[in-house]
């Protein structure tokens, strides 16, 4: 077993990790954890009731959460010339179509996220096998292709969260940062909450969420009543 760092140690001190607490006392004992010499960003994981080998029970989507992540990401954009200009208006820091798809397959990897235009994938499908395994492959469950470029470069370029589930049934997402307000905090949870309980797949079978827990990078984990 690791070896628990002073912080850790500190931040479990005084309160028992297997009771589950409100969604506000959480966010509080997270404030309440010593400041690293970063600013720790604060994730959420939920464990859901579902079957990961099951297609018809997969989460997967793509949310902009009310106060953002404290976090900029870097967009491209697979589009047509008349659309490149407002896409890089909108924040993408490439946009174009077939030049830009032969500098990816040639190895440029300078970037977070790739949206893409519906009419671009037949010259974007190239980049599967480059872009799939690094989970940046453009697609419609994700929000990522879509008509509206410029639109989808500047929610994602503003941090916006593309999240899936894990094997286990498990979705993770970063919902802000320590330094945030604990408000802040709290409505972006809720806001991710409330996204992966309207995902509810039909197929799924008894309780849905069964276990909710934030954390910071290096902290304990806090559970949240369901």
């Amino acid at each position: 077993m690791p070896k628990q760092g002073k912080r850790y140690r500190a931040d479990i001190d005084g309160w028992d990790r297997d009771v589950p607490v409100t969604l506000e006392e959480a966010i509080g004992r997270i404030k309440s954890f010593k400041k690293a010499k970063f600013d720790q960003s604060v994730e959420i994981c939920i464990h859901l009731g579902i079957d990961a080998k099951q297609a018809d029970q997969l989460i997967r989507g793509a949310v902009a959460l009310p106060h953002g992540v404290g976090k900029t990401k870097r967009v491209i954009a697979f589009c047509r010339e008349d659309l490149v200009g407002a896409a890089k208006e909108a924040g993408a820091v490439e946009a174009g179509g077939e030049e830009l798809v032969k500098r990816v397959e040639e190895g440029w990897m300078e970037f977070d996220v790739a949206i893409a235009s519906p009419d671009m994938m037949r010259v974007v499908s190239r980049l599967g096998k480059v872009l799939g395994p690094k989970g940046l492959m453009p697609s419609p469950k994700g929000g990522t292709v879509t008509p509206k470029v410029a639109e989808a470069v500047r929610e994602y370029a503003a941090g916006k969260l593309e999240f899936r589930n894990d094997a286990g049934g498990n979705v993770h997402a970063i919902i802000g940062k320590h330094s945030f307000d604990a408000n802040k905090l709290i409505d972006n949870a809720n806001a991710f909450i409330d996204t992966i309980n309207r995902m509810k797949p039909s197929a799924a079978k008894g309780q849905y969420v069964k276990k909710i827990t934030l954390s910071c990078t290096m902290s304990p984990g806090v559970q949240i009543k369901v």
